[in-house]
């Protein structure tokens, strides 16, 4: 490989990736080379065709883009456009479906009442403790915001089964993400643009990298091409943060997701794009459908796809989700500090930030560092 005069090299072809490269090339007019380990480009937002059912579907779990960014949208809608998909989640807990986030009609089902909006926090506070206590994790967050029957009924195993952690050793901000509502609201975003790429997602990396000066290798470890580099190739590195210094504090932990593939002989196997497991007993989080992502398609009505999806740890093999403990933060600190010390190196993105970023706040930051760190 080829690195001589190489001014900059991007590690990782997710979007942090490939929006760097798209702006380095089209606004610096400079040649960049993005290197993947993976056989393909995307990262884990790669979407691909079942051969079988002809389905597209995400490799790496149901992918859904929003945002309320208007810059970020004008951005994407540069390489895309994007259908009328509205995301929903349904939950199954003792064999019945309920509404996912927690809304009205998911109050009204479990309990059996048919409260008005204005009433709920009336009806639930019987079933959170007592208030004047500060929580210090996310079961006492939860409890003391929707109570302990809806907490224990969805929250507190399909936690255990994503986190693989008691809910009583993780964080607050951790519940916070997930919405609560007093109306019949169904839509899981609130943001202002929603949708699924009408060509899939991964027609809008080969769009962001289809350029001259682009060159991607795929198949490539960084780290074994390392030492080629001049040390005047700036280096942007969207992978783990330990990873890159050799795990020298200690490795930090991951969440992870394992995947497992199924066809069936019917159209519709469960109604939804994403069904969740709520009981800890049941070993997988979820079940993606993936037809229901393209409504404007038409797909076989004899055949559809499943993927059942199963969380784990993981130490850097597979990385998927940061852990936001305090040990973890503590050595993302430490990491963060010896990246600050390199003049010629960049380390951002949801690995290298250890921040979890949904795809449009991974766009905008790699559309600031681009205008901060590279363009000035």
């Amino acid at each position: 490989m080829n690195t001589k005069g190489l001014k900059y090299i991007i590690v990782g072809a997710g979007f942090f990736g490939a929006v760097m490269a798209e702006r380095i090339a089209n606004v610096l007019k400079e040649r960049v080379l993005v290197v993947e380990k993976r056989n393909h480009i995307g990262g884990n937002c790669y979407s691909t065709i079942d051969e079988k059912t002809g389905i597209e579907y995400h490799k790496y779990g149901t992918h859904i883009f929003h945002t309320s960014n208007e810059e970020v949208w004008r951005y994407i809608n540069q390489f895309t456009q994007f259908n009328s998909y509205r995301h929903q989640v349904l939950t199954t807990y003792q064999n019945r479906v309920y509404q996912m986030p927690i809304n009205l009609e998911t109050i009204n089902s479990f309990f059996e009442v048919n409260l008005k909006p204005f009433e709920v926090n009336d009806f639930l506070a019987k079933y959170k403790g007592d208030l004047s206590v500060e929580p210090n994790n996310f079961e006492e967050a939860a409890i003391q915001s929707i109570g302990k029957p809806l907490y224990e009924a969805f929250i507190k195993g399909y936690t255990k089964k994503q986190w693989q952690k008691d809910p009583k050793e993780m964080p607050i901000s951790v519940f916070k993400r997930l919405p609560i509502r007093k109306n019949y609201e169904e839509s899981y975003y609130y943001s202002r643009w929603q949708g699924i790429p009408l060509e899939g997602y991964t027609k809008i990396f080969e769009r962001l990298l289809n350029h001259k000066l682009i060159d991607v290798q795929l198949n490539t470890d960084f780290f074994e091409l390392r030492k080629q580099l001049s040390k005047n190739t700036k280096v942007i590195y969207s992978g783990p943060i330990d990873r890159y210094f050799d795990y020298c504090f200690g490795k930090l932990t991951w969440r992870t997701l394992d995947f497992e593939f199924q066809r069936h002989e019917v159209e519709d196997f469960q109604g939804t794009s994403v069904m969740n497991y709520a009981e800890e007993s049941i070993p997988y989080t979820r079940i993606h459908e993936s037809r229901h992502l393209h409504p404007e398609r038409s797909y076989s009505d004899r055949q559809t796809l499943t993927i059942k999806e199963f969380s784990r740890i993981d130490h850097g093999e597979q990385p998927f989700y940061p852990i936001p403990d305090e040990q973890n933060q503590q050595l993302v600190k430490q990491y963060r500090a010896l990246a600050e010390q390199k003049s010629n190196l960049i380390i951002c993105g949801r690995l290298g930030d250890y921040k979890y970023y949904d795809m449009d706040k991974t766009i905008k930051r790699a559309l600031e560092v681009f205008e901060e760190k590279v363009r000035h």
